[in-house]
């Protein structure tokens, strides 16, 4: 990962971790205070079940005369005391010296008992218990969503990586494209000057150049996704395609490929600019991925657009991801994988079905139908 990601990927994680941690601090605070309440009341419960059933025994055995026989229970401690205590009790519930206490006047002096007072030290016990719970559950919980954290980390940032790799391998593409028509235009006008003659020749190359930047511009200018709002009409789709011929004539001429075509009249509702476009990319795209001394076929009709190369061709199971931005199919040509992707774009936002079929080494075919 570059220094981008990384930044992006703990940023991430902090994010992601901070606010796990203070949900988790959260249950685990909000489930101790309540099973702490639970427990307190169950404490405060039975300590008083336990004060009343002594006191019930102890007004028994006055009213019918028999010895007083008091339970027992384990991990409770209790004491009667007499009418002639002279240390002072109040009724209550309280905490002392690490227990808990309940002082009840229950018994109403029978046998000359004032108060039944009842403790326990399981409250402290379990209550240490329950800490000792919520702490490592706590713990493992977080453990949990630190590792799924790493893994929805990794995730998060795949498709980021991928496409910080496509936009580096583009803007890589880019300024090799645009170096190869600069260096021509600054080698053509360094001739010129020279030679103080502007011949066929370097005047062709000037031409062929400043074409090629005006393609690149154009598709660049496309995906800055900022279109102005121009309203389609219209137009006579064979005049746009004869146009766009002529202007790459130069660079076809310039491989020795043959562009034949057979247009008819079509007329379709598009933005002029976009047709343009559509075109120059299908019909550059073709110049450039077709060797020396080939053929271009180009068709039109009121119903369809083809175009047909004797180029590299495109392997079958590539095909479905020619149409994806940034992707290239070869490296045979130059390009950034672009093209391609600006025609889906447009037949799509037209409702222009486009269809490819390819045979590697034996040349691609496109068609549009409209």
């Amino acid at each position: 990962m570059n220094d981008l990601e990384k930044r992006s990927f703990y940023s991430f994680l902090a994010l992601y971790l901070s606010s796990s941690f203070f949900f988790v601090v959260l249950s685990a605070y909000w489930y101790y205070s309540s099973q702490k309440t639970s427990l307190e009341s169950e404490t405060y419960y039975h300590l008083t079940h336990i004060a009343d059933t002594i006191s019930g025994k102890v007004i028994q055995a006055q009213m019918r005369g028999v010895s007083l026989e008091l339970p027992q229970e384990e991990g409770y401690e209790y004491f009667l005391v007499p009418l002639s205590q002279k240390k002072s009790y109040k009724d209550g519930y309280f905490q002392e010296n690490g227990f808990k206490v309940l002082v009840s006047s229950s018994p109403q002096e029978h046998l000359n008992i004032k108060y039944v007072v009842v403790k326990t030290e399981l409250y402290f016990t379990k209550l240490k218990a329950l800490k000792v719970r919520v702490l490592t559950t706590a713990t493992l919980v977080f453990s949990i969503i630190i590792f799924i954290s790493f893994i929805l980390a990794k995730l998060f940032m795949k498709p980021v990586h991928k496409r910080i790799e496509q936009i580096e391998s583009f803007i890589q593409d880019v300024s090799h494209e645009l170096n190869t028509p600069i260096t021509a235009l600054k080698m053509s006008a360094s001739r010129a000057i020279k030679k103080e003659v502007y011949d066929k020749k370097i005047l062709t190359n000037i031409s062929i150049s400043t074409k090629q930047l005006e393609t690149i511009y154009n598709s660049l200018t496309y995906l800055n996704f900022t279109h102005d709002q121009e309203l389609p009409t219209t137009i006579e789709l064979s005049d746009v395609v004869q146009s766009v011929v002529e202007y790459y004539s130069e660079l076809s001429s310039a491989k020795n490929i043959q562009i034949l075509t057979d247009i008819s009249p079509c007329k379709i509702t598009i933005i002029d600019s976009r047709a343009q476009l559509l075109f120059s990319n299908l019909l550059s795209n073709a110049i450039k991925y077709s060797m020396p001394q080939s053929t271009i076929h180009i068709s039109l009709n009121k119903n369809s657009f083809i175009i047909k190369d004797e180029g590299v061709g495109i392997a079958q199971d590539k095909l479905d991801a020619i149409f994806d931005l940034y992707s290239r199919d070869s490296n045979i040509a130059g390009g950034f994988g672009v093209g391609l992707n600006i025609v889906k774009q447009i037949c799509d936002e037209y409702g222009i079905k486009v269809e490819v079929s390819s045979v590697l080494e034996k040349g691609s075919e496109f068609k549009l139908t409209f």
